[in-house]
């Protein structure tokens, strides 16, 4: 009733002016610990058998905030609050940039979609370090940080562009993830051709020494040859997971062309997305985090079913608001009490 009351308010204004005013709320939020206690009590739910692991690192519950919600990484500890198993914030890139002209996020509720071509806008590796560095301590949940290539890198630079992010950040992450698959920064998704890729993360590797867990995220528009060179260099390479997938430039998913230029996430890519998580699992051994589409119970549990180590969520709670992680979560300990399912690891062994 609560987010019924506000996202017609929110709706009424700008996408990126309701993203930045949420922000705002969090960041209220944030500064306030009885805030903080208050949101936890109305939207978590915790159970042992909700918990798991991978790369080495504890889970509570399977369901992650995605990359590009929290791009400044303004408001970390407030995600544990409301309900989320994990946070990854950015992309970050190691130049401050504005991104894009505006407008350059759209909603289209009848399809539950957002079309967005932000283009990596963030304030830069530097300050986002300096930020974690007095919010890490507050985390009881695992950080992601995500990096991507600065617009004014050149493509055969990227690899110094990254690193340079790489050795400001690597120390506050629990995992990192590079990112060459937005479709909104010129030349990024070449990053992702077996030559590019196998460069990139060579110099990422060697420089991380396997500090920290590193994964890979990936578009979905890539043929299945594509796909099978990106999983023989995550191998190659010891990457630690796969997350699949970004947003599409794909429209025909969408069922009409909006003529917006920018990446389709939401409802919309769910099918895409889906079929992409149960080729890698059929091709590959490494974790994979699914994202694209999820927005239900019945979502989260087949993406489980299906194999995903974890899930992550970003466009479902625009539509829904944050007590849909409640929600989920209670439902799949639901839908696994009927089934008979111990817990998480068994769900995802099926």
């Amino acid at each position: 009733m609560i987010y019924k009351t506000i996202k017609p308010l929110l709706f009424n204004l700008d996408a990126e002016k309701a993203h930045n005013l949420t922000m705002q709320s969090l960041g209220f939020v944030n500064e306030h610990p009885g805030a903080e206690r208050i949101c936890k009590q109305l939207f978590t739910k915790e159970d042992s058998r909700l918990e798991t692991e991978h790369f080495g690192l504890p889970f509570k519950n399977p369901l992650g905030l995605a990359a590009g919600f929290d791009k400044n990484a303004q408001v970390t500890p407030v995600w544990q609050s409301l309900g989320f198993g994990f946070v990854e914030v950015g992309s970050v890139t190691a130049v401050p940039q504005a991104g894009n002209e505006k407008p350059r996020l759209f909603r289209f509720p009848e399809q539950a979609a957002v079309i967005n071509r932000m283009g990596f806008n963030n304030q830069g590796a530097e300050v986002v370090a300096e930020r974690l560095q007095e919010q890490k301590s507050r985390l009881e949940i695992p950080l992601g940080i995500n990096i991507g290539k600065s617009k004014v890198a050149e493509l055969e630079l990227a690899p110094q562009d990254y690193l340079k992010s790489l050795n400001l950040l690597w120390s506050l992450a629990d995992y990192l993830v590079v990112n060459v698959s937005s479709p909104n920064t010129p030349g990024l998704r070449q990053l992702q051709d077996r030559g590019h890729l196998n460069e990139l993360l060579s110099a990422v590797q060697d420089t991380l020494g396997g500090r920290k867990p590193l994964l890979l995220k990936i578009a979905p528009d890539m043929t299945w040859e594509q796909f099978d060179d990106v999983i023989v260099l995550c191998e190659e390479h010891k990457i630690s997971g796969i997350i699949a997938t970004n947003t599409t430039i794909d429209r025909e998913v969408l069922g009409f062309d909006p003529n917006e230029a920018g990446g389709l996430s939401g409802e919309p890519l769910k099918a895409k997305s889906l079929e992409v998580l149960k080729y890698l699992k059929a091709n590959c051994a490494l974790p994979i985090i699914s994202v694209g589409g999820i927005s239900t119970i019945d979502d989260a549990y087949e993406r489980l079913k299906a194999g995903a180590a974890l899930l992550q969520i970003y466009t479902a709670l625009v539509y829904q608001g944050p007590f849909m992680l409640k929600k989920i979560n209670k439902g799949l300990l639901e839908r696994m009490d009927v089934e008979g399912i111990a817990d998480l690891s068994e769900l995802q062994s099926l």
